[in-house]
């Protein structure tokens, strides 16, 4: 039994799915809906400076109906299933959805239980991570109320959302700790998978140098793969072939979990089918490999860009052109170049803007300032301008 139907659905409230209804609001199309089941909406990127003591965690939240296009209307449930070939989406309450055309933008999942010991360690005893709302001010508190001993910051294997807050909260709280004078009795580790802090040599350069200057050992091709938080230690193992695992005490542990599609997703024929499971997309044209109505973009879609809003600025103006193409019958003609950004804090006054393609190319979108940087100027964006462009602009389909 259908419960509606309509011309487009996009499952998830998120920055994708808001950005992509007040898009295609503002192109006259007025038979949107959107799958969102949470009552508040948050501006995610923010949560590292809520951890390292520079904003207040209630200013990145609003509520959900305050930022829903007007025109849109807003299916209050969870998406549970898709089925492709029928064009139908069910919701946890039992309710069906039909569509014309469907946006999966469902955000990414936080697999907290795949770091052995993680879940049940998290905010006490000097854990907490910035990728939860509510566990983001208790970052800050043990920041704060740390004056000697040993700090571990890790990112995991695989793609995640925004993948220099695991660095960032480590400079955010190094630059705190050396304005207290307590940095010389700290032990700061950084844990990291890949090869070097960045992929790109001149910005790894860069900050090769910030994290020199904090003091900061940095281990690189390696993971925390379990959290002993009775005897305050992180299980570290080598991803690089000859490497040695090892152990690190922590009195403070930031803590990243791995991430991948929802369970949902991974389950649904529109899954890449592998460990990720992501929405099985073209990285140009942002529609599905095997079902043309459908169209996923932000951190649930197999686009190999860094899963940031900044990505999903460029991306929901080339997922909305063509979905009208799709419904005219027309050929795909608007193309994502892979464009995303990095904002990497480096200290409480500074910080660096990675931009950059596919090809790992530098996109900068701010002139005759140096990109692989560090700069005043950046972190004045980052705190201020930033948010007010998502809330004023990119949420409703301007920016």
């Amino acid at each position: 039994m259908i419960t509606a139907k309509h011309r487009v659905v996009i499952v998830g409230g998120g920055t994708a799915g808001i950005t992509v209804a007040a898009r295609l609001q503002r192109k006259g199309h007025d038979d949107v809906a959107v799958i969102e089941p949470s009552d508040t909406h948050y501006y995610q990127p923010l949560w590292t400076l809520v951890g390292g003591g520079q904003a207040k965690a209630s200013t990145t939240a609003r509520p959900e109906a305050s930022v829903m296009p007007k025109g849109a209307r807003w299916i209050q449930n969870a998406a549970t299933a898709v089925d492709p070939d029928n064009n139908t989406v069910s919701c946890a309450d039992g309710a069906k959805y039909e569509y014309d055309v469907l946006v999966v933008c469902p955000g990414i999942q936080l697999d907290w239980s795949r770091t052995e010991g993680l879940q049940e360690s998290l905010g006490k005893d000097g854990v907490s991570s910035n990728y939860r709302f509510d566990l983001a001010p208790r970052t800050w508190e043990y920041i704060r109320g740390m004056r000697s001993g040993s700090a571990v910051f890790m990112m995991p294997s695989g793609p995640i959302k925004c993948a220099g807050a695991p660095q960032k909260i480590a400079y955010l709280a190094s630059d705190y700790w050396r304005s207290q004078g307590v940095l010389k009795d700290i032990d700061v580790h950084l844990v990291v998978p890949t090869p070097r802090l960045f992929g790109i040599p001149a910005i790894a350069d860069n900050l090769d140098d910030v994290a020199a200057d904090y003091g900061i050992t940095v281990h690189t091709n390696a993971e925390v793969t379990s959290v002993d938080a009775a005897a305050h230690k992180v299980g570290v193992t080598s991803v690089a072939a000859g490497g040695t695992d090892t152990m690190l005490s922590y009195d403070v542990l930031h803590a990243v979990p791995r991430q991948s599609a929802p369970d949902w997703i991974k389950s649904s024929p529109l899954s890449t089918g592998d460990a990720g499971g992501y929405v099985e997309i073209d990285k140009h044209t942002m529609q599905h490999a095997r079902y043309p109505n459908v169209f996923s973009l932000g951190d649930a879609g197999s686009s190999p860009n860094s899963k940031t809003g900044a990505a999903i600025r460029k991306q929901a103006p080339v997922v909305v052109d063509n979905i009208e193409s799709y419904l005219d019958g027309r050929p795909l003609g608007a193309s994502y170049n892979g464009y995303g950004s990095c904002p990497i804090v480096t200290s409480s006054h500074s910080m660096l803007l990675a931009e950059f393609d596919y090809d790992l190319n530098l996109t900068p979108s701010i002139p005759l300032i140096d990109p692989t940087k560090p700069h005043r100027s950046y972190w004045y964006l980052k705190k201020y301008g930033l948010p007010f462009m998502y809330w004023n602009l990119m949420l409703k389909g301007r920016a």
